[in-house]
Parts: C-alpha cells; structure tokens; sequence
C-alpha cells in the first residue's frame, strides 16, 4: 500500500524547518487506516526511540504504546478534540524515557470532515516522573534504612489484622530498640551509627518470614509486625533468635561493635484490637525492658497501663508544681579538708506535694528528663538559689559559694550563659560565689559546643565543676580541654575506698591528675571517720556527705553557718595532733600500774582489756603507740598487733608481756607487726624510754607527712595559679587579637576618609597617613615613620607640636588643623590630626 505523504507538516521548507528544531518528540499519524501508520517523524522524537526515520515510518504506531494508546489515537482520530497521557516513549516496558502524549487531529479541507492525519507530540518528562517516583517512595519509607516509615506501617498492620481476623489466629507487634546507641553516635560519630541502624535492619530482615513486616520509626527504634501468631512460645523464640543476631559484632568504621537490644511485645487480639493501642503497648513494654537494664524481652501488662498513666499524672502536677511554688530547694554543705571549715553548698531541688508530701529527686528528676522539664526546672533552680545567697548575705553571714547541677538539656540551651549573667545582676551576688555541676556526659555531647559556652560562663567569673567523675569517660583529656575549677568524685567510688583497693586507687589517681591540672577534687558520698580520713590522707580538697551533714533548709544553712560548723580538727589534712597510747591487757590491775607510770610523760592514755576492744579503740580513735600483753583470751597480743598493722600501718607496736614463748612473738617481729619486745616485770625508765622513743619515731614519721602534704598542698596551689594564669594569658591574647582586628578596621575605614588624617606617637613620629593626606602632602617625599616636625613643617607654623585647633597655610589654601589626644577612651597613645578645609565667612 502507498501512504499518502502530502500534510501540512512538510507543506513548505519553513514547517519542515520547525519541525527539525522543535525539541519535543513530533510523530504524524494516518487517521484514516485503523493500524495508524506513522507518515513522518521529526529528528527529536528518532532521538527518543533510538530508531531512524526509516525504521518508524510506515510502521504501525500502534507498537509505541499500549492498548491505552491505541485506544486514544483511535478517539481524536472518530472525533475527539484532543488525548492527553502518560506513557513511555516507545513502549510500556523497557529503559525508554517516560513522555507525556498530546494527540491531536489535523482538520480534513473541508469542515466536518473526518481527520486523515494526527499530530503526536512526546514531551520527555522522564526526570520528573523519577523524581515523583522517588518523592512517593520516600513518603512512605525510610531514607536511611529503605524500611518502611510509619505511616506504610499503619497500612501494613491494618492489612495484617485483617488477615488474622479472616483467619482466626493473631499477631505480634514488636518494638525494638538498641541498647546504648547514643555513645556510639557520641564516640564514633553519626557515619558510624548510620551504618550500625543499616546493619542491624539487615540482620533483622534477615530473621523474618514473608508474612512478617519491619518498619523504622526514626532514632534506634523499628518495629515488626509478626503475622500468623498461634502461642507466645513462638513470639518469644522469634524474639530470642533476634537478640542473639543482633548480639554477634558489627564491623562499622573498622571497629567491631557489639549492640545489645530491647523488645517490647503486644499481641493481637490478647491485648488490644486496634493497631494504634497495640503500638502503645508495645512501647510501653520497651520502655519497661529498657528500665530493667537493656538487652531484655517484655510482653505488655495490663500494670504497665497503670503505671504510664500514673507517671502522665505525675508530670502533670510536675508541671503544677513549677507554677504554684510546691517545689523547694535543700542544700548540702561541702567542707574544706584543709581548714575544715564549710566553703561550699550544693542546691538539691525537692518537691513537696500537697497530697503525697515529700517526692525525693529520684523519683521525679526522670519525670522531669522525659517530659522535657529539666530546663525549666534548672533556670527554677538558679534563680531560687540565688535569692537564698543574697538573704544570707542581708542576714550578715559570710559569703559561701554555692553549686547548681545543670542537666545536660539545659547546658546545650544557648540561652544559659545570659540567663546566668541576668540572675547574677539583678541579685548582685558576686559570680565568684556561684558554681554550675556539668556531667562530663553532658560536655561529650558536643564538645566544640561545650567549648565556646563554658568559655563564656568562664567570662562571667562563676566557678565550673566536672560532676560525678569517675563514672563516665573520665579522661585526662577533658581535664585537660576544659576549663574547670573542680572535680567532684562519684559517691559510687567514694564508699569504697575504705575496703576496696580497686576504688582507692581510682580515687588517689583522680586526686593525683586533677591536682596535676591545678584543678581541686572534692568528694561526694563520705559518710564515715574512716573516709573522710583516707581523702584527708590522700591530697582531697573537699568533701561532701552525711559525715558532715545532711542536706538541710535555707534557715538551717543559716544556722550553721552563723555557728561556723567545721570538721574535727584530727581530720584536717595538716595537724599536729595530740600524743595518744593504747595499753591493752586482760589485767586491770597492770593497766592501772602503767597509767599511773605513764601519765607524769602527759599522753593521752587510752585502754582495752582485749585485742577485740582494742580494735574497736582504734577504729574509733587516733593512736599513735600501742603496748599490748601477749596471754589474753580470745585474741593473743601477736594476732591483734598483727591486725593493727593491717588497718593501722603508721601506728608504733609494742608487745610488754611475762609469757616467754617466743615463736609467735618472733613471727610478729619478722613480719613488721611488732616493733619492740618488753618482758614483765619491767623496768619503770626503760619502759618510759622506749615508749619515749617510739613517740619520737611517731612523730617524725608524721613531721614527714605533714611536710609531704604541704608540699603537695603547695605543688597543687602552683599549679592552680598556673592554671589561672594559662586562662588569663589565653583572655589577653584573645584581646590582643579583637584589638588587631579593630586597629585594622579602623585603618581601613580612616583611608577611604576624604578628610586628610595624620597619625603621631608619643614621640612626634609620623605612625599614620591616610590616602587623603599623602596625597595633599605628595610633594614632601616619605613621610610614614619620620619625626612630624621635619617633614610636615606646613602644620608647625611655629616650631611647636600641634595641640587644639589652630588654622595654617598651605599651597594658598587656609587649612583647619585639629589635635586630638589618644587615650582618653581606649589605650592608644599619641594624637590623631585631622586637616580640613577652613569654613568661608562671609
């Protein structure tokens, strides 16, 4: 069959022209014949099939397109005005890009009559229909993951439920978490927890079947949805296997990390019959596992309903409190080792219910952490403390520093330092007596963050604590970047320094490094003699605790501090204390005989029938000589000499005995327990004489220790003021630097002044000269670094320096020359001259 090629398209050179350019894809159709075959083609739509001319025309059009397409040419060519679709070019398959059609007919000559040809225009909208694609997908799942998000999850638990309800069995819904995600986030980096959350949605994905379906909720949360659920058995052995793939390393950033999770599960229709109360449940159960420790299972309970709605009324009234003022503060005082006096206080928040009474900060801190309160309630908590400093102040007591734990929300709120400042000036409390209590927790979130706000609270001249060392990082490094006053130790390792090694070696290392820094140490927690003693011993500054006292009221603070209520003075960390003996012996009578020999030589005598009493005498006192009986019941002299030493190393033993079997008494020699051995009856001047000595052995070996201490104490004052000066060497070049950048500020402004501008130092030297002015002075040669009165003599029409304002003379024209002294309002010496054109009078 021949094909009619005459049509307007190629009707003159000009059309065919058009055609060529046109950039869409342009195709004419034969509407007379029912397989529409192609008449021309332009060069744009070949470029979009990959095919000639030769190879489209005369071929069906038809084979471009689907029975949709076929349909359209098939309507504009019996009548109708025009078809629009969406279509690959070419094909409904393959790599072909996506075209939007117009169809149209070309008027047959005469009106009415039937089209013979159509117009098919392809505009390539391939790109955007990819990216309506992606917008669509990304609607409904996660960007990171490909998961699905929460609102296809929505969709697929509706689907799940009504399938278990067509079948008669139910499902599970599981909300998982991973166990201490945010300190990989905060060690290794968001790229590393990235790849942690791809990782384990592919190990979960991994542990599913096809009737189960997994979604990402955002943070470290995902949810499944377990389809065809017969028994909790098989929800909890699927649980199970989960914990365990997710337990294996993960290799992330070259590091092999181990991830624990947590489970929380609510079953259909056991618990709840709609997916929205099932998601609650199921995250009530999470939460509930993760409180447990992490890394557990948790099916819902109907008590967990309770208790969400118990702790939702309990923020509530939270909430309240911070309104009508249930909330009060209590603080707990801090002593100084070194004089014992008290030189701080810690602000404790509690809350006093009009129903419950007194809340402890245990129980509602969380509440405030999770409801989003901890600033509000910190900012409360500053401002309160604040007002009690200043009342004591009006009530004529000394000045005490007083400390107010930031929560790590409210460190990270921009506003904190002005807020600090704006409390201070509107109380007129010194900043010297303020401190704030940061984790270290808290300053690892964003460390270069943590930087530029503790530089500006520094600039306020408030005190910064690093609270409950010990217990996190705890790196030389952060002492060392931060710029903080003190440390304070974690009362977790506090209450075991007396009987664990581990903990006081710890503490000495923690007192050691910070003292290194010229950072003080104070220790939370001491609630016996023995600690505060051990930290006394040991370099502490500081400590804070029920041995000093319980936290107490602003009017109970008062008092004590109107009492000068202090340390007992054996316990400070450098005394000279009295002389004190132990004599211990089962015979009253041979204690009685050695007090009244031993009393004339004015120690402190102290005694104990047995080596259990006498044990309990040393627990509860300091002694410095001990002089036991062998033969007692219970306890020989050699065993209770043997556990002094282990529990009192610095005490002087002496074992006075009648008994002459030696072999456990040279056993207690060899070992160190014993220092001498006397034989009863004795000599009353020897036994005097040997006592004497081992009191002057005593005392040296304190005189040493006490040297050490002061010499530590003195070590620790230097490197403090060492530490003072860094800052404020590190404050003036940070001055230096502002001021440079001002000074050339300032230079550049003045040389884009078209007022003549000359610059002298205190010598008359020529330190300045603006455009303006060299180019008035031109003639004179270099005038940059000479002495003013040579070579600008036009301004010394006397010989004299300019100082005021005085008119000269210069190439015919009367200038205005104006002297202005430097330093009235900044450091600058020497004089800025200004030259001016004089004002014309009439």
């Amino acid at each position: 069959m021949e094909l009619d090629t005459a049509h307007p398209l190629r009707s003159s050179p000009a059309a065919a022209a058009v055609l060529s350019a046109c950039s869409n894809g342009v195709l004419l159709v034969d509407a007379g014949i029912s397989t529409f075959p192609i008449l021309d083609v332009n060069p744009a739509f070949c470029a979009l099939t990959g095919r000639t001319p030769e190879q489209l025309i005369g071929s069906s059009a038809i084979l471009l397109g689907d029975a949709t397409f076929s349909a359209a040419l098939a309507a504009v060519a019996g009548g109708e005005a025009s078809a629009s679709l969406l279509l690959r070019v070419g094909g409904a398959g393959g790599s072909a890009p996506w075209c939007q059609w117009t169809i149209s007919a070309v008027p047959g000559a005469d009106q009415g009559q039937a089209p013979r040809q159509l117009v098919c225009i392809a505009d390539n909208v391939n790109e955007l229909h990819e990216q309506q694609a992606l917008l669509a997908h990304l609607s409904t799942h996660d960007v990171l993951t490909g998961l699905a998000n929460r609102s296809l999850f929505n969709e697929r638990l509706q689907l799940a439920m009504g399938r278990a309800r067509q079948r008669g069995d139910g499902l599970a819904v599981l909300c998982l978490a991973l166990d201490g995600f945010n300190l990989v986030n905060e060690s290794l980096g968001y790229v590393a927890g990235d790849q942690l959350l791809i990782s384990v949605a592919m190990r979960i994905q991994a542990c599913m079947r096809p009737q189960d379906s997994l979604s990402r909720h955002g943070g470290n949360e995902f949810v499944l949805v377990l389809g065809e659920v017969d028994s909790t058995a098989q929800v909890q052995a699927v649980c199970e296997h989960i914990v365990r793939v997710i337990g294996a390393p993960f290799p992330v950033i070259g590091q092999s990390l181990h991830a624990g999770c947590s489970i929380g599960i609510a079953r259909y229709p056991h618990d709840a019959d709609d997916g929205v109360t099932l998601l609650r449940y199921a995250d009530m159960a999470l939460s509930h596992a993760r409180s447990l420790g992490g890394n557990q299972l948790q099916f819902f309970a109907p008590e967990m309903n309770q208790r969400t709605a118990e702790r939702a009324q309990m923020e509530a009234a939270l909430r309240i409190a911070l309104i009508e003022g249930q909330l009060q503060l209590q603080y707990q005082p801090v002593a100084d080792l070194q004089h014992g006096t008290i030189c701080a206080l810690e602000a404790l928040v509690r809350w006093q219910h009009p129903v419950m009474g007194l809340i402890p900060a245990g129980r509602f801190i969380p509440l405030a952490e999770a409801a989003g309160l901890t600033t509000a309630l910190g900012y409360w908590s500053l401002r309160r403390a604040v007002e009690d400093m200043a009342s004591w102040r009006a009530a004529g007591l000394a000045p005490v520093r007083v400390a107010i734990n930031i929560s790590p929300k409210q460190f990270r709120d921009t506003a904190l330092p002005q807020v600090v400042a704006d409390v201070l000036a509107q109380s007129g409390v010194e900043p010297s007596q303020l401190s704030l209590e940061i984790t270290e927790t808290a300053l690892m979130q964003d460390p270069v963050a943590s930087d530029a706000t503790l530089a500006q609270l520094k600039a306020l001249g408030i005190g910064l604590t690093l609270d409950d060392f010990g217990t996190g990082y705890s790196s030389l490094n952060h002492l060392k970047r931060f710029p903080l006053d003190l440390v304070k130790i974690d009362c977790g390792l506090t209450g075991n320094i007396v009987t664990g090694t581990d903990d006081a070696a710890l503490v000495k290392t923690i007192i050691s490094m910070a003292h290194h820094l010229g950072i003080e140490v104070a220790a939370e927690g001491v609630e016996t003699e023995a600690q505060c003693d051990f930290l006394r011993r040991n370099m502490c500054d500081q400590i804070q605790g029920y041995f000093l006292a319980k936290p107490c009221d602003r009017e109970e603070v008062a008092a004590m501090l109107a009492a000068r209520h202090a340390l007992p003075s054996h316990l400070l960390r450098i005394q000279k204390q009295a002389r004190t003996l132990l004599l211990v012996d089962d015979e009253q009578n041979i204690v009685s005989a050695l007090k009244r020999l031993l009393r004339r030589d004015g120690y402190q005598i102290l005694s104990a029938n047995s080596g259990q009493e006498g044990l309990a005498v040393l627990a509860a006192n300091a002694v410095d000589v001990i002089v036991s009986d062998q033969r007692m019941p219970g306890m020989i002299g050699a065993d209770f000499l043997r556990a002094a030493k282990g529990l009192y190393p610095d005490t002087i033993r002496i074992m006075l005995s009648g008994y002459t079997e030696l072999q456990s008494v040279t056993d207690a020699v060899n070992e160190g327990a014993i220092f001498k051995f006397l034989t009863k009856p004795w000599d009353d001047e020897q036994l005097r004489t040997h006592i004497a000595e081992a009191f002057r052995l005593k005392e040296i070996a304190d005189d040493n220790e006490r040297l050490n201490l002061q010499l530590r104490t003195a070590n620790h004052e230097l490197a403090a003021a060492n530490r003072r000066m860094e800052d404020l060497l590190r404050q003036k070049q940070q001055q230096i630097t502002r001021d440079e950048i001002s000074l050339n500020v300032a230079r550049e402004l003045l040389q884009f002044v078209p007022l003549a501008v000359i610059g002298l130092d205190d010598d008359g030297m020529v330190a300045f000269v603006n455009a303006a002015a060299e180019r008035m002075f031109r003639q004179n040669g270099a005038i940059l670094g000479n002495e003013a009165e040579i070579v600008l003599p036009e301004l010394f029409p006397d010989g004299l320096a300019p100082s005021g304002s005085h008119q000269v003379d210069i190439n015919g024209r009367c200038y205005q020359v104006v002297a202005h002294p430097m330093g009235a309002n900044s450091q600058s010496r020497g004089s800025l001259i200004t030259i001016s054109i004089c004002e014309e009078t009439e």
